[in-house]
């Protein structure tokens, strides 16, 4: 087979793993104003699921660089998605709280390594336009998920149903994963990762400059993205007195917007930088966010949609410039810990909001979002100017 070939088909097997890592992430958000009922616990036990999913994808990217170098990026792929579908299943199958807690683990160790690894070889060896397109995919499984939870929901069946559906897709990947071996050649694999830089400490890469900015940034926009997909829905129902099926179908919505916003991008950054594609992301959730203020219901779905698209070029432009901010011998090393920065947004901000809604009121999700939206602009304008003055002092 020809490298062209085997390269195009790789790619392919790229999205569809990127399919994998996003079904279950947007699945507990538009289950949890049912789920919690049956699990007879608060309602803002939803953020300690999701801390501890994220608690292992933070653990997990710290130390894929290692994990990469000794497996290579064909099975740590193969690996977290079995251990995601395996996880998937549990859920599907247990109707206790304490269960779910020890299945999150797994659930999220499995996409911490593979999604460090594969985001560090596209942005490598890959146009901007393919990262753009690889995190559309993410999509494609985020937006998938509410819309399975919210079909059987729509005819009376439970949310567990939902979650054995999901794993069900989860474990046909997998084998499409495995069939896909013979196309990761052992030399790809190895050159995405020096072993040396996999070895290299935390402290020494924080003395990069812009980096504690990068950091920030990915902190801010995970935390903004997964608060708002976590707790929309119930923003919806409790807030604004949707029904909870009509609620998932609009997350579902707020997804769909990320898909499609970051399969447009893939063509606008042919035109756009980086940097602009970040700026004009963060524009439009300031917009989205200033029609979910206004009180009408037929702003609710343009908002949604808005806030979606704008957070669609945000981690695709970030990532793909890892390479040329902090140089490609740094690169895995640092896109694991952006990555785990990332999910430590994603670990603490939906369980802090769920804390504060449950002791206040679910109105105050809009203002939570804006906060750290702002923050996220400071730090990457700040990361920005890091970047420019070492590469001018280098210069």
């Amino acid at each position: 087979m020809k490298p062209t070939i085997k390269k195009g088909l790789l790619l392919v097997v790229i999205y569809l793993a990127f399919i994998g890592l996003g079904l279950p992430d947007s699945l507990l958000g538009p289950a949890w104003p049912t789920m919690y009922i049956d699990l007879e616990v608060p309602i803002h036990f939803a953020g300690i699921i999701s801390m501890i999913v994220a608690g292992g994808t933070v653990i997990s990217s710290l130390f894929s660089s290692r994990l990469i170098v000794r497996l290579g990026v064909a099975w740590v792929t193969t690996g977290s998605v079995l251990m995601t579908a395996l996880a998937l299943v549990g859920f599907a199958f247990t109707h206790h709280f304490i269960f779910l807690c020890l299945l999150a683990i797994p659930l999220g160790l499995g996409a911490g390594c593979v999604d460090a690894a594969l985001n560090n070889y596209v942005a490598l060896h890959y146009r901007a336009k393919h990262m753009n397109w690889l995190h559309c995919f993410w999509g494609v499984g985020a937006a998938i998920g509410p819309m399975v939870m919210a079909g059987q929901l729509a005819h009376g069946r439970s949310w567990a149903s939902g979650y054995f559906a999901v794993a069900s897709v989860q474990v046909a990947l997998v084998l499409v994963l495995l069939l896909s071996i013979p196309l990761w050649m052992k030399k790809s694999d190895s050159a995405t990762v020096d072993p040396a830089e996999s070895k290299k400490g935390f402290k020494s890469l924080l003395q990069i400059p812009g980096l504690k900015q990068a950091l920030a940034v990915f902190f801010c926009y995970c935390s903004v993205e997964a608060t708002f997909g976590l707790w929309g829905a119930s923003y919806l129902v409790f807030t604004r007195r949707l029904e909870p099926d009509d609620a998932a179908k609009l997350v579902s919505l707020y997804y769909v917007g990320i898909t499609l916003g970051r399969f447009i991008s893939g063509f606008v950054t042919e035109r756009l930088t980086n940097k602009q594609m970040v700026y004009a992301g963060q524009g439009l959730i300031v917009v989205g966010l200033l029609m979910l203020w206004l009180p009408f219901d037929a702003a609710i779905l343009p908002g949604f949609l808005l806030i979606g698209g704008g957070c669609a070029p945000i981690f695709p432009s970030l990532l793909h410039e890892t390479p040329r901010n902090f140089g490609e011998t740094n690169a895995q090393a640092v896109m694991g810990m952006q990555m785990a920065s990332a999910y430590v947004g994603i670990t603490f901000a939906p369980l802090l909001f769920g804390k504060l809604a449950a002791d206040i009121d679910y109105s105050w999700l809009l203002g939570f979002i804006a906060l750290l939206l702002a923050l996220q602009i400071l730090m990457t304008y700040s990361l920005n100017r890091r970047v420019s003055a070492r590469n001018a002092a280098a210069n």
